[in-house]
């Protein structure tokens, strides 16, 4: 353990010695934890941060060629796309037969918003089973490998703060029917959080304020975990992307996995077309030759609101955080165990202890919180892959418990599309006056990874749906 001189020392030189205060009152466990999270901190790293994001609020500049990034749209727009799309679609069927496809899904928050005590991963979604957000992802990722003939490691990044909880719960529910060698848990980096006056602050008298290091710490923690040199060692260079709160998402998607080989792009993402100027979603974006994403309040309005000659916005391209991600890219940016990405700065109530010890709960913001976002990667990658995805098909986000973005809107959500993907496969389905489904309605994402196998599962089935019904198939 390095020495109280040496940490004073350190601490001194760049304004930090109070971290210190309590010393002399810890145990050597307090101590060693104490010793431990500051020797893990680059000290003169943090300091130019502080500088730059905390004492100043850091202005976004917009550059002046920004113009909106091409992508390829959800249905093709000519005869040479289409017979590209076909391509494409072989390509990612082939990418998944070889083994050649992982996925990883960010999981380090809390089911707090949605008034849920666990990892949000562990929240009941299902709109009739109460099958968590977790379990939709593994009956998909357990019939992608099915149908494909090959297993897909399913990579997990936890936080600190439910990492224990998170395994527990894989382990309980016997790895939601997956091999136990098939799921890879992983944490994210962590960061000190910083009082408005550049002092970090204490969350206990023997240990930091330390929060997630935001998605952008992905990355690093791929290569920290071990994590790609399992890739590399099982054949993996695609890595499918995506947030723990979108039960929805298309993981293994063969046209957008295909899309992203064949057009050789780095990282590939996932856009949907803005419902107004002003939603809030980051903005697909080019300058300089290069892929970026704006974020909504960051827009100028003379540019969100711009049109094409059809009457189309210009600049309609959102990112709802859904990435392909090529293994070497990452191998790239994180070679000598460093990644230099922005730093978003986030105020924040941020518990800790005052100067005499005791805890503090704040009301109104005390800090600031940084944090790194995964679309900073966009513009160091050579190509970038942008295709369109159907909105109602591929994006349910469950932020909150009730309202947009919410547990009440994904199921619902949920319940549609299982009802279209039944209805396109000749099963009647009953719904009211103003269109809306008249049952609940739930496909187990182990039977059914797309609208095919619903198809197939309905022509071995008989499946009849009444008014009011509550029915799960499965």
């Amino acid at each position: 353990m390095i020495s109280e001189t040496e940490l004073k020392t350190a601490l001194t030189a760049v304004g930090q010695e109070h971290l210190l205060r309590f010393w002399p009152e810890l145990d050597a466990a307090g101590r060693a934890k104490l010793a431990g999270e500051i020797a893990a901190l680059d000290l003169n790293g943090l300091a130019g941060l502080i500088k730059e994001y905390v004492l100043q609020k850091p202005k976004t500049v917009i550059p002046d060629d920004l113009g909106p990034a091409p992508f390829f749209a959800l249905h093709p727009r000519s005869d040479a796309e289409s017979a590209f799309y076909v391509k494409a679609r072989k390509r990612g069927a082939e990418l998944l037969k070889s083994g050649r496809v992982c996925c990883l899904t960010v999981a380090g928050g809390q089911g707090t918003r949605l008034g849920f005590d666990g990892p949000k991963g562990t929240y009941p979604i299902g709109p009739v089973s109460g099958r968590t957000l977790f379990e939709y992802f593994a009956g998909n990722i357990l019939r992608a490998g099915e149908k494909y003939g090959r297993p897909i490691t399913w990579y997990v990044m936890t936080s600190l703060l439910n990492r224990e909880a998170t395994e527990r719960f894989f382990r309980e529910h016997d790895y939601l029917g997956l091999a136990p060698e098939q799921v890879f848990f992983f944490t994210q980096g962590t960061m000190p959080a910083i009082g408005y006056d550049g002092k970090l602050l204490l969350g206990s008298k023997d240990g930091l304020a330390l929060s997630p290091d935001g998605h952008g710490g992905t990355l690093l923690a791929l290569r920290k975990s071990g994590a790609l040199d399992r890739m590399a060692a099982e054949g993996t260079d695609v890595i499918s992307y995506f947030q723990v709160d979108n039960p929805l998402v298309a993981m293994t998607d063969p046209l957008f996995l295909g899309l992203h080989d064949l057009e050789g792009a780095e990282m590939s993402a996932i856009m949907l077309a803005k419902t107004n100027p002003f939603e809030k979603l980051g903005n697909f974006c080019v300058s300089g030759g290069r892929t970026h994403i704006i974020e909504y309040s960051d827009l100028p309005e003379e540019l969100a609101v711009r049109k094409n000659p059809d009457g189309t916005l210009a600049f309609i391209a959102g990112s709802p955080a859904m990435h392909l991600i090529r293994r070497q890219f990452v191998e790239r940016l994180t070679a000598g165990g460093s990644l230099k990405l922005p730093w978003h700065r986030a105020d924040k109530k941020i518990p800790c202890v005052d100067a005499s010890g005791a805890p503090v709960k704040p009301e109104t913001p005390n800090g600031v919180k940084l944090e790194s976002f995964i679309f900073d990667a966009l513009p160091m990658a050579e190509k970038v892959m942008i295709l369109e995805g159907d909105r109602a098909e591929v994006f349910g986000p469950t932020k909150n418990a009730t309202g947009v973005d919410s547990a009440e809107s994904c199921r619902a959500m949920l319940v549609e599309r299982d009802a279209k993907r039944l209805e396109a496969a000749g099963i009647s389905v009953p719904r009211k006056a103003d269109g809306t489904v008249d049952a609940l309605i739930e496909i187990a994402p182990r039977i059914a990874l797309d609208a095919d196998d619903v198809k197939a599962y309905a022509g071995t089935h008989s499946i009849r749906i009444l008014s009011g019904d509550r029915i799960v198939l499965e």
